[in-house]
C-alpha cells in the first residue's frame, strides 16, 4: 500500500458511531457503584431510581411539568411503535420520510396500522419535505433529526400553536442536542444510547396534555400487544409515568443513564450540550471547506445535523469509478482507521449514500473530531492510492 506521512494526534476516545454512542467524557464503570445487583425493579429504591430517570431527564431537557414522561421497552423503536399504535387512527395522517427510520413509519403507518388517510411526503438522502405542505390539523408523524441522512428539521414554525391534530416526533438523535419546541410537540421519544451515550434497550416517551386526552377519548380498533399498552378502560394507566416499567429493565443501564444526565447538568445542562454539538459540527464544517473530496450530504446549512454528521465523496476519481466499488472504498477506508485504532463505525448507514458519518454529539469532545478528520483524510488518500497503483 502506498504510505502517506500519518498525522501526529489520534483521538484520545475512537468511538464515532451514531448509536450506541460514546460515552460521556470521565466515564468508568465506576460510575455504577449505585447497581444492586438482583434487586427487583419493583422494590421501592429501584423504582425511585426509575422516577429519578424521568424527573432527571425533564430538567435537564426543559419538559414541560404537564408533559407525562414513561421509559419503555424496545428503545427508541419500541417508544415510537408504542406512539404510533395507540394514537393513530381519528384523523388523517401526515408522514414525513427523508431517511430510513421515516421510512421504517412510513410502512407501519401504511402497510401494518392501514390506515385509510394517509398523504407521505418523502425526499432523497439530504434533504427534507417542505414543511409548508405539512397540515398539523391532521396527525403529523416525522423525526427531528435523520439519523442516517444527516439532515434536521431547522425548526417548529410550520407547527401551528393552535392545531387539531397530534405532532408525533421521533426525536432520539435531536434531544439533547438540539432546541426541541416542546410546546408544538404532543408525542416525543427517544432513548438513552444516543445523546447521552447510555446503554440500549431502554426508550423514552413523553406525552403533551393533548396526547393524553387523545388516549383517553380514542381507542383503536386493532388489538394492541401488551408492550404497548398505557390505557385501560378509558384512562391512562399511571404506572409506566411514575417508574412503574411495563416490562423488566435493566437496572444496570439505569445507573449509567443516571450517571450520564448527572454529568449532562454538572456541565451545564442541555444548553451546553448543544454548544458542544455545534461545536463538533463547526469542526467538521471548518474541514469540509478545504477539503476537496469529500462535501456534506445535507448542502443545506440550516438543515444540517449538529449529531450524526453525514459525510459524501465527491471527488471526480470516486465519483467516476463504478457504482460497485463505492461501498467497498468507504469499507476499506473505515477498515484502515480501525486498524489504527483512531476511528471505528463511521461508515454511512447501510441504505444511506455510500460515505461517512461521524457521531458528534454532546458526548464527543472536539479535540477528537479535530484529529479524526485528519485520519480521514490520511485514510482515504491512503485507500485511493492503492486502487490507483493496481490500476496501473
Amino acid at each position: 500500500m502506498t504510505q502517506f506521512e500519518k498525522p501526529d494526534t489520534r483521538p484520545t476516545r475512537p468511538t464515532f458511531s451514531s448509536g450506541p454512542c460514546t460515552k460521556f467524557p470521565g466515564w468508568s464503570l465506576d460510575v455504577l457503584r449505585g447497581f444492586s445487583p438482583g434487586r427487583s425493579h419493583r422494590a421501592k429504591p429501584e423504582v425511585e431510581k426509575l422516577h429519578a430517570v424521568i424527573e432527571n431527564s425533564r430538567r435537564v431537557l426543559g419538559i414541560p411539568d404537564d408533559y407525562k414522561i414513561a421509559i419503555t421497552p424496545a428503545s427508541d423503536t419500541g417508544a415510537f411503535e408504542m406512539a404510533l399504535w395507540n394514537l393513530l387512527g381519528p384523523r388523517g395522517v401526515d408522514v414525513m420520510a427523508w431517511e430510513v427510520f421515516g421510512q421504517i413509519w412510513v410502512f407501519d403507518i401504511v402497510a401494518e396500522l392501514r390506515l385509510p388517510n394517509v398523504r407521505v411526503f418523502e425526499s432523497d438522502f439530504g434533504d427534507i419535505p417542505d414543511l409548508n405542505e405539512i397540515d398539523t390539523d391532521r396527525d403529523v408523524v416525522f423525526t427531528w433529526n435523520g439519523t442516517t441522512s444527516g439532515v434536521r428539521i431547522p425548526d417548529g414554525d410550520w407547527i401551528k400553536d393552535d392545531r387539531k391534530g397530534l405532532t408525533i416526533c421521533d426525536a432520539t438523535s435531536a434531544l439533547f442536542s438540539m432546541d426541541i419546541p416542546w410546546r408544538k410537540l404532543d408525542a416525543v421519544t427517544w432513548s438513552w444510547q444516543k445523546v447521552l451515550g447510555g446503554e440500549g434497550a431502554h426508550g423514552m416517551l413523553a406525552l403533551s396534555p393533548r396526547a393524553v386526552q387523545r388516549l383517553e377519548s380514542y381507542r383503536p380498533e386493532r388489538p394492541l400487544p401488551k408492550l404497548f399498552r398505557i390505557a385501560k378502560k378509558g384512562k391512562v394507566s399511571q404506572d409506566p409515568f411514575v417508574g412503574k416499567t411495563v416490562n423488566t429493565p435493566s437496572m444496570l443501564a439505569v445507573e449509567d443513564c443516571l450517571a450520564a444526565l448527572d454529568w449532562a447538568e454538572k456541565i451545564g445542562g442541555a444548553k451546553e450540550m448543544m454548544a458542544r454539538s455545534d461545536a463538533n459540527l463547526a469542526a467538521i464544517e471548518e474541514w469540509v471547506e478545504q477539503t476537496e473530496w469529500i462535501d456534506f450530504l445535507a448542502a443545506e446549512k440550516k438543515i444540517r445535523s449538529n449529531t450524526s454528521v453525514c459525510l459524501k465523496l465527491v471527488d471526480p476519481w470516486f465519483m467516476n469509478r463504478s457504482s460497485e466499488d463505492h461501498w467497498p472504498i468507504v469499507k476499506a477506508v473505515e477498515k484502515l482507521l480501525g486498524d489504527e485504532d483512531v476511528a471505528y463505525d463511521f461508515a454511512n448507514h447501510r441504505d444511506s449514500v455510500p460515505g461517512f458519518r461521524f457521531w458528534c454529539g454532546a458526548t464527543v469532545e472536539l479535540a477528537d473530531v479535530r484529529a479524526v478528520l485528519q485520519w480521514l483524510d490520511w485514510g482515504y488518500r491512503t485507500v485511493r492510492a492503492q486502487y490507483q497503483q493496481e490500476a496501473a
